[in-house]
């Protein structure tokens, strides 16, 4: 099982001003690609709160570690100060990093008409200023880059908070390579629609399904005059995790329709 925990640092979050799509996204496509999340947590932009939050993480020893906030250049950016507290490593000017957020301000100068003479103000140096020992990550459309450490045997990948920045550096980086530490797993889903039944009815036929069909997870959703069934696995491929699935959606079918449920949608 490769394990995945997801930190979303930012007071915007905390208060309710931006929803967190990041989380769902990042969620999503992590699932997708056959990994497991077991984690996703929010924080506040406190240096002290993302070193802790960070340690605490790395004790579970997932597999990867995702942040997303924090990376640019305002007093309240202070996720490179907490991965450097996590770390217990001394802050520095990446030179790679540097190049990169010089060369970025040079192309957003150039754009716009505006005069080329780039200045490396200090907004901008603390972009390129990261925990020794860190790889900078190529940020496609952005111009702070991003970073790839390893602390012990978990991956710590850190993105930027803003949405189109993030999902563009983890499907050219970070998407590859859980793709390949997932190896031959793979996730499937599908959704049965149900009436005429009571949740608190479906849920022995629920428990009897899971424990007919190892690995197959069953959750109900009660939704507007009727209830959804999402039924999901992680399994490698050579168990066929389709077609297990299908047997699962299958029996829990035939169930309902003999407690005199009626299902909506052919399983």
């Amino acid at each position: 099982m490769t394990d995945v925990e997801i930190i979303c640092i930012g007071n915007e979050l905390l208060i309710g001003k931006i929803m967190n799509t990041n989380a769902h996204w990042l969620a999503t496509q992590t699932t997708q690609l056959g990994a497991n999340v077991t984690r996703i947590t929010v924080i506040q932009d406190i240096v002290e709160e993302i070193g802790r939050t960070i340690n605490e993480a790395k004790t579970r020893k997932p597999n990867f570690i995702i942040t997303t906030g924090g990376l640019g250049p305002t007093f309240d950016d202070k996720t490179m100060q907490g991965i450097g507290n996590a770390l217990g490593r001394k802050m520095e000017v990446n030179p790679v990093a540097f190049e990169f957020v010089k060369q970025r301000t040079f192309e957003y100068l150039k754009k716009r008409g505006m005069p080329l003479k780039v200045e490396m103000t200090p907004p901008r140096v603390k972009m390129a200023t990261f925990p020794e020992e860190a790889d900078p990550v190529t940020n496609p459309i952005g111009t702070a880059p991003a970073l790839r450490t390893v602390m012990d045997r978990t991956v710590l990948f850190v993105l930027p908070g803003v949405p189109t920045e993030m999902e563009c550096i983890f499907k050219d980086t970070i998407a590859p390579e859980i793709t390949m530490a997932v190896g031959k797993s793979v996730f499937c889903q599908r959704s049965l629609f149900v009436e005429d039944i009571f949740e608190s009815r479906l849920a022995p036929l629920i428990d009897t399904v899971m424990k007919d069909n190892k690995g197959v997870y069953i959750k109900s959703h009660p939704l507007s005059g009727h209830i959804e069934l999402h039924l999901t696995i992680r399994a490698s491929q050579e168990r066929n995790p389709a077609k297990m699935l299908r047997k699962a959606a299958k029996e829990i079918a035939k169930l309902i329709e003999q407690n005199d449920g009626k299902v909506l949608v052919e399983p």
